[in-house]
């Protein structure tokens, strides 16, 4: 099995975070896992994917172009049927990312991707609609990424 983290990062905080991830994905054991900035997208592994998460800064309450471009310009990947889930990172708690997420779920739904999240149920820490790294806070953040990257890796597991 195969799980995918694309994102777009210019500081590097979502790039750090994106590694993170990948590093819960990784406590699962038995998948193959590749982070990549969308501008070097491996094609291949990307498609072969069972499970898809996308992860972006939060600019003015939204995903960055960089996204918004991609997601516009990916129509030549198959993405039925695949399990994508989100993440954001942004400078404070009132940043918006709520809504990146939202977006990039929404995108997610229309590509007739299955969405997961995790939610509440497995307890803290809580993603509801998916994770969001807080760039001002640093106690528990790192380990937090872990956990979704974890916990996603083994609903891959689990449907596929």
């Amino acid at each position: 099995m195969k799980i995918s983290i694309l994102y777009s990062s210019k500081t590097g905080k979502t790039e750090r975070v994106a590694k993170l991830i990948e590093e819960g994905v990784k406590r699962s054991g038995n998948i193959e896992v590749k982070t990549m900035n969308l501008d070097a997208v491996d094609k291949k592994f990307l498609q072969e994917s069972e499970g898809i998460i996308f992860g972006t800064p939060t600019y003015y309450a939204n995903i960055s172009w960089e996204m918004k471009k991609w997601i516009d310009e990916s129509s030549e990947f198959n993405l039925e049927g695949k399990l994508g889930a989100a993440f954001s990172t942004a400078n404070s708690i009132a940043g918006g990312s709520d809504i990146a997420l939202l977006t990039i779920l929404n995108h997610l739904m229309v590509k007739g991707m299955l969405v997961y999240s995790g939610g509440v149920a497995f307890g803290k820490p809580k993603t509801h609609l998916g994770y969001v790294h807080i760039n001002e806070i640093q106690e528990n953040e790192d380990e937090n990424a872990r956990t979704f990257g974890e916990r996603i890796a083994n609903k891959v597991k689990q449907i596929f």
